[in-house]
């Protein structure tokens, strides 16, 4: 096998630009659709296949049980709404397949831990889907976070990331559908300023956080209110401190500041690079330009804010994936980290919902 084969579990708009992201892995494909409807999940292919083509049109499939059990599927992206998904981590990994999985990856720590363990019994590679996790710029970071000179200890952190749902957003997107999406934007946006938080902390815990949802959506009948924008503060061992704001109610914005004693780290585009070829950073007022070993560029006339080319963060996770899966090992810092994440997102709501700092318990990290 030098290509793993993919089933998409649901049609999700998301699952689109994954889509593009597989094909130009080079050692991935899309081999199957899964959907309730069968045709929805036939126009899924063929408006993807013209988009991104595939020599082997993935196979069209009535049901997410037909994928789980479809042997020509290796692994599964499963981008169906949180609430669903610790059912079908825990039923892929039965069945032998290696996951994918959308964040925010549960809706409790604990639902992740068995997830996780699911996958962990039956030897499959569980990962989520934060694609700047893969991204070469971080390795680059890493280097001017511990050389000691650039920035020097870290002391406190902010970052934001909000966009602004439009139309009716507040009453029909799923994101603010409590039975499916709890958090709402501490699960969709928050979980990103957390990951990043706990990168830069070499992932270790804060030790006490103190959260608070400062909107929420409209209230419906049958349909629990989320959070539409929500602040954070993390307090680290030495008082490292870190604040964060995530928002469905304010403008566009991506960004991360981090201070030191001797310096500091700017990036205006944490999520989703502005220069997908050639991502940057600021340190102390220089700018920082991460090029790709290889000397690969930006062609000409192509926009560089496009994602799902060769040298994109999102064809880098599944890359990414695939070779792992291809080692015969498994790698245990994916779901870690996704644990960790986990359980600092439940620790911000908990805290929101009781009006006080909540201490994080370290029970549930293996």
């Amino acid at each position: 096998m030098n290509k793993l084969r993919i089933g998409f579990l649901s049609t999700a708009n998301i699952g689109r630009q994954n889509w593009k992201a597989i094909h130009s892995s080079d050692n991935c494909v899309v081999a199957a659709v899964a959907s309730r409807d069968l045709e929805k999940g036939r126009r899924f292919i063929a408006e993807n296949q013209q988009a991104a083509q595939f020599a082997s049109p993935p196979v069209p499939l009535a049901s997410y049980e037909a994928l789980l059990a479809a042997k020509d599927v290796d692994a599964v992206y499963i981008p169906l709404p949180t609430g669903l998904r610790k059912e079908w981590v825990v039923r892929a990994a039965e069945a032998g397949k290696h996951v994918v999985c959308e964040k925010p990856c549960a809706t409790s720590a604990a639902d992740l831990q068995e997830m996780i363990s699911a996958c962990k019994k039956k030897r499959v590679q569980f990962m989520d889907g934060v694609m700047f996790m893969h991204n070469p710029r971080l390795a680059r970071i890493r280097e001017i976070l511990d050389d000691g000179r650039s920035i020097g200890p870290i002391r406190h952190m902010a970052s934001t990331f909000s966009f602004l749902g439009s139309g009716n957003f507040s009453r029909d997107n799923i994101r603010v559908d409590g039975r499916l999406e709890p958090a709402g934007c501490l699960g969709d946006l928050g979980w990103y300023c957390i990951r990043f938080m706990l990168w830069a902390m070499k992932w270790q815990l804060p030790r006490e956080v103190a959260g608070r949802t400062l909107t929420q959506s409209e209230a419906v009948p049958g349909r629990p209110p989320v959070p539409m924008e929500f602040i954070a503060d993390l307090i680290f061992d030495g008082n490292v401190s870190m604040h964060f704001y995530c928002s469905f109610v304010a403008t566009y914005r991506q960004w991360v500041n981090l201070g030191g004693e001797k310096g500091w780290l700017h990036l205006p585009d944490f999520v989703h690079p502005f220069d997908s070829y050639e991502p940057s950073f600021v340190v102390n007022r220089s700018e920082i330009r991460v090029t790709d070993p290889g000397g690969a560029k930006c062609p000409p006339g192509a926009d560089p804010t496009v994602q799902s080319h060769s040298l994109a963060q999102d064809t880098r996770l599944f890359r990414n994936f695939a070779n792992q899966i291809f080692s015969g090992t498994l790698n245990d810092d994916w779901p870690m980290w996704a644990l960790k994440t986990q359980q600092v997102m439940d620790a911000c709501f908990d805290s929101a919902r009781k009006g006080t700092a909540v201490k994080i318990a370290e029970s549930l990290i293996r």
